[in-house]
């Protein structure tokens, strides 16, 4: 890509989008068109292929998607699956219709079955049934990169889609009702650290409560308590984690090679993970939190609750051999997005 490339980025107030962001302009690109949700609804196909006649990007990267943890998945199962189908659908469609020289779709590393052989290999899409809380995301995600495969194969579209395993980083979802597990996890040691120094005061405000007892409700719902912060599940699963910053490096990175380059260790399956190669149980990601967070109390778990996938440590081995790794540790990169949280940086 030349410099002056004019690149559509969709999600550009994302967690992912922001960190591309950066990531672009700290190498040097300039001439980006961004829309926010207000001015573009991404699922009304008129108005994305009118954006599409009015700019004619030459890249575009798929940032946008309704994404959510655990329980927003099994509880909105309609809105993941529609929105998100609605959405990759109109962007990947109107790169296309508009000739977009280079397209870039993110997915997301529940696309692979829930008992897949570890470490999860891009050969493992479509073998068995995939993890049943989060099904209707990952049929979508599924979908999206399914969808650029095909326009490569029939119209030799330069489409490449890359599976990030599990994201955290500035910008964040703190929002205990509907964020991922690592900025999820950190407010409630945050505000479990505030009790155990006695500062009401600053749960409420943290919390936004109109009262303490809209806010003793609250921290009751999410089993936070001055002595004690209880995770969901068993603690036993193992995940990996990848800094957004190192995330939208790779993907940069990837967009800076034409696809046969990176698709050629492996034509017949045209996406690529982006990842740590590193994975640690729940409970040892809560143990680098709440060390980070500096919390004395303990850490329970909540067998009730559900585990999820038991393993999701992705395969690197492509993206390795093309001459990238990642650089940001799990520990630093808690204590940057901590830096961050007590900023004021990030949604609640």
């Amino acid at each position: 890509m030349e410099k002056s490339t004019k690149i559509y980025l969709a999600g550009h107030r994302g967690l992912a989008g922001a960190a591309l962001l950066r990531a672009l302009e700290a190498k040097g690109y300039r001439n980006f068109v961004v829309r926010t949700h207000a001015e573009l609804d991404l699922t009304r196909q008129a108005d994305v292929e009118a954006l599409f006649a009015a700019e004619k990007p030459e890249v575009v990267i798929l940032a946008a998607a309704k994404v959510g943890g655990i329980k927003a998945n099994d509880t909105f199962r309609a809105q993941f699956l529609y929105e998100n189908l609605a959405i990759q659908n109109n962007v990947i469609h109107a790169a296309h219709l508009h000739k977009a020289a280079r397209l870039l779709f993110l997915g997301s590393n529940c696309i692979y079955p829930k008992l897949a052989p570890q470490p999860l290999r891009e050969e493992s899409l479509l073998t068995s049934e995939l993890e049943p809380t989060n099904e209707p995301y990952a049929i979508a995600k599924i979908a999206g990169l399914k969808l650029c495969e095909s326009y490569n194969r029939q119209y030799g579209s330069d489409f490449i889609a890359v599976m990030p395993t599990n994201l955290y980083g500035p910008d964040d979802n703190f929002d205990l009702f509907a964020s991922h597990m690592v900025p999820a996890t950190l407010r409630k040691f945050h505000l479990a650290k505030l009790l155990a120094a006695g500062d009401r005061d600053g749960v409420q405000k943290d919390l936004r409560a109109a009262d303490w007892a809209q806010a003793e409700a609250i921290l009751a719902q999410f089993s936070i308590r001055a002595d004690s912060v209880t995770i969901w599940g068993t603690g036993t699963p193992r995940r990996e984690f990848i800094h957004v910053d190192d995330m939208a490096d790779a993907c940069v990175f990837l967009l800076e090679r034409p696809g046969s380059e990176i698709f050629h260790q492996d034509p017949l399956h045209q996406f690529i993970n982006i990842g740590s190669g590193v994975d640690h149980s729940i409970l040892e990601i809560a143990e680098v939190i709440r060390g980070v967070v500096g919390f004395p109390g303990r850490i329970l778990t909540d067998p009730s609750k559900p585990d999820g996938t038991p393993r999701k440590l992705q395969s690197v081995e492509k993206l390795t051999k093309l001459g990238w790794t990642y650089r940001i540790p799990l520990e630093e990169g808690v204590k940057r997005i901590y830096q961050d949280y007590l900023a004021g940086r990030g949604r609640r």
